[in-house]
């Protein structure tokens, strides 16, 4: 198996990582803007994807700044190559994202838009546990502390902190709009408050707060880079009972009881992730998370209410 990597960062080494355990004789390439940049063991650098025979590449990896996914995406087109996306899918919506969408949909190219969580048990446990019953409320709530992200490197020059990179918490933790559109589907009303006005002093927003409405519930999703305590919640109010989902935990309670408990954690997921994305994606075409549903997800997060 060979792959294509265009994006060398954090997240890359979570994908590479768990392809080497996944597919251990794989052959990696790393598309490099720079021929001065360091080397990598194990990855073959190419400089121009031209010098690429790129019909010998079983997938590529986008997992560079959100702000050049489009630029990134539409260059790889024409090779028809199947497209394993880093979320966000774009740090924009508009004209040029539509286009893209029309050409990857009219040339039938395999894409994936990764969003790990959905891969993780507590929330898996979850999606089955509301099938016939009645929900009156859903609360979300996602806060950690930015500078302790990335240690070793100043959280302002990263692509997170900056809004002209594609950075802030509205679409850096769409994980949770994600996972409430696959449980619950499209809302069919938004309204939402961003904000950047936090000691972080940053040019993204660092705070956000959506009101997704659906039929018989709303849901509140409250994201935040600021909280030093790390928090990750998803609480559902029934007619007859509370179910608290601590995703850090990969717990979920029933009132004070447990009743999901698993010792695996967020990073198996992105293990679980590739498996799946090989395995049905790219040998059944199953479509999951493909560029037309993020699309709808970052809609969600972008669109003027």
């Amino acid at each position: 198996m060979k792959i294509l990597i265009i994006g060398l960062g954090s997240i890359a080494q979570k994908h590479i990582r768990a392809l080497r355990k996944l597919r251990p004789d794989a052959e990696l390439y790393a598309l490099r803007s720079l021929k001065t940049a360091q080397k990598q063991e194990g990855i073959n650098d190419v400089y121009d994807i031209n010098e690429l025979e790129i019909g010998i590449i079983d997938f590529a990896i986008i997992s560079n700044p959100t702000s050049i996914h489009l630029k990134t995406i539409k260059s790889l087109i024409p090779f028809n190559t199947p497209l394993f996306i880093e979320k966000p899918l774009f740090s924009e919506i508009g004209k040029d994202a539509d286009q893209i969408i029309e050409e990857i949909n009219n040339k039938g190219i395999i894409t994936y838009v990764a969003c790990n969580l959905r891969f993780l048990g507590c929330l898996q446990f979850i999606k089955e546990y509301l099938k016939n019953k009645r929900i009156n409320e859903v609360n979300i709530y996602c806060g950690s502390y930015l500078p302790d992200w990335r240690v070793g490197r100043d959280y302002k020059t990263t692509y997170s902190a900056n809004k002209e990179l594609g950075g802030g918490v509205h679409i850096d933790l769409i994980h949770e709009i994600d996972y409430v559109y696959w449980m619950f589907g499209k809302p069919q009303r938004v309204s939402k408050v961003f904000s950047n006005h936090s000691s972080l002093e940053i040019s993204a927003y660092d705070y956000a707060n959506y009101i997704l409405g659906y039929d018989n519930f709303n849901t509140s999703v409250i994201l935040n880079y600021f909280r030093r305590d790390p928090k990750r919640t998803l609480e559902i109010v029934f007619e007859d009972e509370t179910i608290l989902v601590d995703i850090y935990k990969n717990k979920v309670y029933k009132n004070s009881d447990i009743i999901f408990d698993s010792e695996k954690t967020i990073m198996d997921t992105y293990e679980y992730q590739l498996q799946f994305f090989m395995d049905h994606v790219l040998a059944t075409k199953k479509q999951f998370n493909t560029v037309n549903e993020a699309y709808e997800i970052l809609k969600i997060c972008l669109e003027e209410d």
